[in-house]
């Protein structure tokens, strides 16, 4: 290889590589802008994501104190309902004993 044969393949060789080097910079600034605008969003997402979480768990929350309470007060209503029954049967069954006992008077009588 001679000296002008060379020069023609280094200059090539060195154009290649610049422009191999323009590409990938040029590609490297466009993703960095976008990523940069991207972590914004990414971010801005982040928070509203955690937020939400934090007022999915107080709602959770809410809702098992609410269950609690309302299930408290059907164990008491249930109670107070077994208890008026009871009493209901008990005022029948002495209402039958008195008229009984007046059938039995009149029967007598």
């Amino acid at each position: 290889m001679n000296r002008t044969e060379f020069v023609i393949a280094t200059a090539i060789i060195l154009l290649l590589a610049f422009a191999m080097g323009w590409f990938t910079h040029w590609l490297l600034h466009r993703f960095a802008r976008n990523s940069g605008s991207d972590l914004g969003e990414m971010d801005r997402l982040a928070q509203s994501l955690h937020e939400a979480e934090e007022m999915r768990d107080q709602a959770v929350l809410y809702l098992e104190q609410r269950e609690a309470e309302l299930t408290n007060q059907i164990q008491q209503t249930e109670a107070e309902l077994r208890a008026a029954m009871e009493g209901l049967r008990d005022a029948r069954q002495e209402a039958e004993e008195m008229r009984s006992y007046i059938e039995r008077m009149h029967a007598n009588g």
